[in-house]
């Protein structure tokens, strides 16, 4: 059986799996469409928290990242997995005690203001658009890699599996396809970690890998130390990022975590109070399966790629790998555009290596190398890592499965947060206040169809900024919402003119940031580093914007009128204990 029909009974069995919850599932009022009727188990639901949460990003980009990155990539480690530590001690239990749908409403209610939930609203969709982009990109990607069809194919089956179970059972049957998506997409991350863990250190756990023997006693960070060193590389396991750097990346990726809006609305769904913490630690435990596998995951794909290019001594020309003898692996992912290879110098032999690094450079021109010929998209470590391994073709299809899973998942719980924002948010609430609930469900069934045809367009046409999707998501919701949530739980003196002016305040900073240094400092070249506030990169400067939203919210809320009594009871009954 070949690859590719492997891959389309694995692929096409998780399909059925999940249409099959969204029958069963199927929302019938607007309580099981928006909150999945308030009734989810902290367990499922900690486990559909995690698989929304574990996006294509997660899931394709983070272990690449890691790999090339090695010690800064754990930035992201530390501020995602940091974030739900957040979410279960502020947040989760007090959102759950509102007792309301949406975010929007909350944020609308507390602050006794229509204005602040429309501009709630406008903070949640520019997110969620955001975010959504990069998951059908990567749901076509992945189909096009896999499955032998092209990326607009891959965005159509993608756009009508989500459609299906996201307009059909809402967020009931978001929750409980999440679960079994989690569970296809954990298996299909865990599987081949183990098989790699195994066959390079002989040690079956992966966490464990780090310390364990390369070969000759050496470890596999050792050797990978000496192996990306030898080809001018900065050494693995050192950072080039500044504290202060490091520090606003990992703050502004917490807060950002802590914000998001399709998080924040999984602990609706819960039946009580307590639930949902409890869920919040379900959902870090799961997550955190993934997330300590990851490094290991980078590392050993990091080694494993560096060893199939470089398979002799460093300098002798024959170690380099002949173009003509490139594996089949090489030869398919050259076909999606996302591995390429140049040869500069004529030799037929491909040179990887580091070609900006000025002491490795007449080395280098010594072997007759002008510059590095080898170029490699890091979103493609996790997908091709079990081919470059040589691992069965049935593990090669689960990370396929496992890929997609991850992609749909995230994707389904952002087109459901868009569709409650314009149905819940903007009509039942502003435009059409007298609908019907039946009306209502109606709508947002409607506005989560919509939402699937633009997601899928912009997959397909992606806008400049996907690319950049963590700092710009990630910090717009840490600019913007989690400043305006943990205030209206905790600040009773907070008022609507406070939360709007801090909100636009960390929106408009956030946004103007990120685009004048990613859209157009970065393509006119030259050191943009020079020029960042403070050092800090556009990925960490979400940070400050939420720092800037809190002192603006505070000093206009003290320089104007108090809420009323009535808001202030509201918060006093959120936040005290049955």
């Amino acid at each position: 059986m070949t690859l590719a029909t492997l891959t389309y009974i694995v692929v096409g069995a998780t399909f059925a799996l999940y249409i099959g919850i969204a029958f069963w599932s199927k929302a019938r009022t607007t309580g099981d469409f928006y909150v999945a009727g308030k009734h989810v188990h902290p367990v499922a639901n900690g486990m559909a928290t995690a698989a929304d949460w574990m996006s294509a990003a997660s899931f394709i980009s983070m272990a690449g990242l890691i790999a090339f990155l090695g010690y800064d990539g754990s930035v992201y480690l530390m501020g995602w997995t940091g974030g739900y530590v957040l979410l279960a001690l502020l947040l989760a239990p007090y959102l759950r005690k509102f007792g309301k749908f949406t975010i929007p409403e909350f944020i609308g209610d507390r602050y006794y203001s229509q204005t602040a939930r429309v501009v709630a609203v406008a903070c949640l969709i520019i997110i969620s658009f955001t975010y959504v982009a990069g998951q059908m990109r990567g749901v076509g990607i992945v189909f096009s890699r896999f499955l032998g069809v092209d990326v607009a194919t891959g965005l159509l089956v993608g756009m009508g599996v989500v459609f299906f179970y996201a307009v059909l059972g809402g967020m009931k049957g978001i929750t409980y396809t999440q679960v079994a998506q989690y569970c296809v997409l954990i298996f299909a991350y865990t599987v081949p970690a183990v098989f790699i863990s195994l066959q390079v250190t002989g040690v079956a756990v992966p966490q464990l890998a780090f310390g364990s023997g390369a070969g000759g006693g050496e470890s596999l960070l050792a050797k990978l130390d000496r192996v990306v060193t030898d080809l001018g590389f900065a050494e693995y396991t050192s950072g080039s990022k500044s504290p202060v750097d490091v520090f606003f990346i990992t703050l502004a990726l917490m807060i950002g975590t802590a914000g998001l809006p399709h998080v924040l609305v999984r602990f609706f769904t819960v039946p009580r109070v307590r639930d949902a913490r409890t869920s919040a630690g379900y959902a870090l435990l799961f997550i955190a399966i993934l997330y300590t596998t990851a490094p290991a995951v980078g590392a050993l794909a990091r080694l494993n790629l560096t060893a199939t290019i470089q398979s002799g001594p460093v300098g002798a020309v024959d170690g380099n790998l002949a173009y003509a003898e490139r594996p089949q692996w090489f030869r398919t992912w050259e076909d999606t555009g996302l591995l390429a290879v140049e040869d500069l110098n004529g030799d037929g032999r491909i040179q990887y290596y580091n070609d900006a690094n000025p002491a490795f450079a007449e080395r280098a021109e010594s072997m007759g190398w002008q510059g590095n010929e080898l170029t490699v998209d890091q979103d493609i470590i996790v997908l091709a890592n079990p081919e470059i391994a040589g691992l069965p073709d049935w593990v090669v299809a689960l990370v396929a499965a496992g890929g997609i899973a991850a992609a749909l998942s995230t994707a389904a719980g952002l087109l459901l947060v868009i569709s409650a924002a314009v149905s819940h948010d903007i009509v039942k609430s502003w435009v059409a206040r007298g609908i019907s609930e039946r009306q209502e469900l109606t709508i947002g069934r409607i506005s989560a169809a919509v939402a699937v045809l633009l997601a899928g367009y912009l997959g397909y046409n992606p806008p400049g900024f996907v690319a950049q999707v963590v700092a710009f998501a990630f910090g717009i919701a840490a600019a913007s919402l989690f400043p305006v949530i943990l205030l209206g739980i905790f600040a009773a003196r907070m008022n609507r003119e406070g939360a709007i002016a801090g909100m636009l305040t960390g929106l408009v900073f956030t946004v103007g940031y990120i685009a004048y240094f990613k859209f157009h400092m970065q393509p006119l070249g030259g050191n943009v580093k020079e020029n960042w506030l403070f050092g800090i990169s556009p990925e960490g400067i979400g940070a400050v914007g939420a720092m800037l939203n809190f002192a603006v919210a505070i000093a206009v809320s003290t320089a104007t009128k108090p809420p009323p009594a009535e808001t202030r009871a509201l918060v006093e009954r959120i936040r005290t204990p049955r």
